[in-house]
């Protein structure tokens, strides 16, 4: 016997946010738990941190694709670079928008600096890039 769907509403259907709290990550030592805006730095660094495509545990949505512009032009990798973080951390739901891009560079190195805009406030992030 197959159960009755006919009173099901879409009414009835309620959207529940998950929480962010998870497990405190500290260099090499998981220790202790953090929540809501230390979650998502902790997030947006692991993201970060994390060459897209070459890990097999994650989604092929996770992680920073950088490897491919290694020896770019460098006004090239500056545009890819702005478009691939922020595609990248906008795949976090609590991630709202990615803005304000500074470069600054020398002969090896890429230091971009942006704002990361959370549902628990903004955030000014870093991230270091040899190209």
């Amino acid at each position: 016997m197959l159960p009755n769907t006919s009173n099901i509403t879409n009414d009835e259907i309620v959207i529940v946010e998950q929480p962010s709290y998870t497990y405190k990550q500290l260099e090499q030592v998981i220790q202790g738990h953090v929540d809501n805006i230390e979650a998502v730095k902790q997030s947006i660094k692991k993201i970060l941190n994390t060459e897209r495509y070459d890990y097999l545990i994650y989604d092929w949505n996770y992680g920073l694709e950088i490897k491919d512009l290694i020896g770019k032009d460098k006004l090239y990798a500056y545009s890819e670079l702005k478009k691939r973080i922020s595609e990248a951390l906008l795949q976090d739901d609590r991630i709202i928008s990615v803005s304000n891009f500074l470069f600054d560079s020398n002969k090896t190195n890429v230091t971009i600096k942006f704002l990361v805009t959370t549902i628990y406030g903004d955030l000014n992030e870093n991230l270091g890039v040899n190209i």
